[in-house]
């Protein structure tokens, strides 16, 4: 996974660290909502090069309400669903919040066998050390995959 830029307050990024067996992945963002995405994109990056990807559609998913951190779990758990048994990766997420505050997740998905490997096929994400919430005037999360 590439090193995204020192995190700041107005800027969303992500980037990948040493974890023992496993993927560890921090994100970060001026919303929640980019906070998420910004861990979508971290977590594909760590296993796929989707630079030569055709988008094939865009699906909406609706995530279970419920604390911030279930949120992100919920929505990283729809990209390996997508990957494991629909063969699609997602090439771009876009978190929103309806009126009545659910979240759903708009996903770009295209065709994995289009994608270059570039690291081990994430299994599940897991709940040791999740943590995610406001921190320093932006959101950040930081989350371990099984891979």
């Amino acid at each position: 996974m590439r090193p995204s830029s020192t995190p700041a307050a107005g800027e969303g990024g992500h980037r990948g660290v040493p974890h023992t067996a496993d993927l560890r992945i921090e994100a970060w963002g001026p919303t929640w909502e980019r906070c998420i995405a910004e861990a979508v994109a971290g977590l594909v990056e760590s296993f796929a090069d989707t630079s030569g990807v055709r988008t094939r559609w865009t699906v909406t998913v609706d995530v279970p309400p419920g604390p911030d951190a279930d949120v992100l779990v919920a929505v990283l758990d729809e990209v390996i669903y997508r990957l494991d048994v629909d063969g699609e990766v997602v090439l771009g997420a876009e978190i929103t919040r309806a009126p009545d505050g659910r979240p759903a997740a708009r996903l770009s998905v295209g065709d994995a066998a289009e994608a270059t490997a570039v690291g081990a096929v994430p299994k599940a994400v897991s709940l040791h050390d999740l943590r995610f919430g406001p921190e320093d005037g932006r959101w950040s999360c930081a989350v371990t995959i099984d891979v």
